[in-house]
């Protein structure tokens, strides 16, 4: 057990919590002391502790409710290291089906019981919001997928959700922690207040192009003012061959982004000698706009309230033996369950 541990109930009383001046989130320590569990673990901890029986050995399996990617192992395996456990893992980015099991641990029962509440809660959360993004992954084929969906989140979840993402199949994701977390580098270019500021979308482009480095992609709104076709045209003509795409985010009040929008643009871009142009479509896209999208001539995609708002996919963590004696729940199978995919965790 490690000393920064609530080890009883009375500890849980004594402490005073400060909520002017900080975040309402909880910080590292306090997730690792156990401050981020329901109170009942706690309980059944000290309880346990009164009747000599907090150190038994036990297995338990955590299981998921329904077919998904599993994502949030790595988070799940941080908080468990240093307790003298033995851990059996699904890794990180695997498909994983309904009711199976996808992390088995054994050890004594003060060591990691407490911490059901934020395991379950780390793989639901991560595995929901990568199975989100694999549903649009899917629906985007071999085109690019950006995770846009930090803005959805209370800023505490954002890098955990973009990280998810990423694992469960977007190419890139603009958070900046939640990129650098996985040693890549945030995708994003520059959003509608700078073109309202400016006051012309093509100036705009022409100084975005002069401010960026050489390698960086060129990729302007072209929604802000104008019809999206027109100011395509307009951006593409002033920038040439260094233009690597457009973006179109045409609000929800003027229809959102069409497959006919899309169809237009691409072939007025097109006749203009500009097939290298890339089309990228934003703004409240969900799988099947995707699709229709991509059908359409859209290049890239970037999802954020889809995989943001995603819900949970549920996990729920059962012992299953008891000092070696295969146990169960009513309804419930005793004993070990059968997973050859588990990996055993050093």
């Amino acid at each position: 057990m490690k000393t920064t541990d609530i080890v009883t109930l009375k500890d849980i009383a004594a402490m005073e919590v400060e909520a002017k001046g900080r975040f309402y989130s909880a910080t590292a320590e306090e997730i690792e002391r156990g401050l981020t569990s329901d109170i009942y673990f706690v309980r059944t901890r000290d309880l346990l502790g009164s009747l000599n029986l907090a150190e038994t050995v036990v297995t338990a399996e955590i299981f998921t409710s329904k077919d998904g990617i599993m994502a949030g192992m790595d988070e799940s395996l941080h908080l468990l290291s240093d307790r003298n456990l033995d851990i059996w893992a699904l890794p990180e980015g695997s498909e994983m089906k309904s009711r199976e099991v996808v992390m088995r641990i054994k050890g004594r029962y003060s060591d990691f019981g407490v911490f059901e509440t934020p395991l379950l809660g780390i793989l639901a959360s991560s595995s929901g919001w990568a199975t989100a993004a694999r549903t649009c992954k899917e629906a985007a084929g071999d085109k690019t997928l950006v995770c846009y969906g930090a803005r959805h989140l209370h800023p505490a979840a954002a890098p955990v959700m973009e990280r998810a993402a990423v694992i469960g199949g977007a190419d890139a994701c603009s958070c900046i922690l939640g990129a650098l977390l996985l040693g890549r580098a945030p995708v994003g270019t520059i959003p509608h207040a700078a073109f309202l500021i400016m006051g012309d979308t093509v100036e705009l482009a022409k100084a975005y192009d002069r401010f960026v480095p050489e390698d960086d992609p060129r990729i302007i709104l072209v929604d802000t003012f104008k019809d999206e076709a027109e100011e395509a045209l307009r951006v593409a003509e002033a920038l040439g061959d260094r233009l690597s795409g457009i973006r179109l985010d045409t609000p929800g009040e003027r229809g959102g982004v069409t497959a006919g929008l899309v169809r237009e643009t691409r072939a007025r871009l097109n006749q203009a000698g500009f097939e290298k142009v890339q089309i990228v479509v934003s703004g409240g896209l969900k799988p099947e706009r995707i699709t229709a999208l991509a059908e359409a001539g859209a290049d890239a995609f970037g999802v954020g309230s889809f995989i943001a708002r995603s819900p949970a996919i549920d996990m729920t963590m059962d012992l299953k033996e008891i000092n070696g004696n295969s146990v169960a729940k009513r309804g419930r199978i005793p004993g070990i369950t059968d997973n050859q995919r588990l990996i055993r965790v050093d």
